[in-house]
């Protein structure tokens, strides 16, 4: 599994966010100067995060985004998958409920695919955005 841009910038302004919202909304502009981010893009990865309910956005002169949870609640795997769609590395329907793949009942390897699929969701899944945040601190000396 390759992340695109998508996913990579998207973590990193979520970090960038929780770290710069403890104070009030941040704006997408100082997100993207901290982050070397285009202000376009960054608008288009915050609307899916929006949408996806881990940001809200606040209006007026001061307004900005803040985190629509606390990041202790946020995971992510939420922040890829609102971005990203879905992680798995193998598409194998023979992994389905109801499976398409004409070789699903001898084929062995699609156990392989499952266990990679839930080692990735697993990974993402148990790091949440306050833990990176305290690393974003320790790293950055704040």
């Amino acid at each position: 599994m390759k992340l695109s841009t998508k996913g990579r910038y998207g973590l990193r302004a979520m970090v960038d966010l929780a770290v710069h919202s403890e104070t009030g909304p941040v704006s997408i502009q100082s997100i993207a100067n901290r982050q070397d981010i285009s202000v376009s893009y960054l608008e288009q990865l915050v609307g899916k995060m929006r949408r996806a309910g881990l940001v809200t956005s606040v209006r007026g002169a001061t307004g900005g985004y803040r985190l629509a949870k606390s990041p202790s609640e946020i995971s992510v795997g939420d922040v890829l998958r609102a971005l990203e769609g879905t992680l798995d590395a193998v598409d194998c329907p023979g992994n389905l409920e109801v499976s398409t793949c004409k070789a699903s009942q001898k084929c062995v390897t699609k156990y392989v695919w499952k266990k990679i699929n839930e080692s990735i969701s697993q990974a993402v899944d148990t790091i949440m955005i306050e833990q990176l945040v305290q690393e974003s601190k320790k790293v950055n000396g704040l």
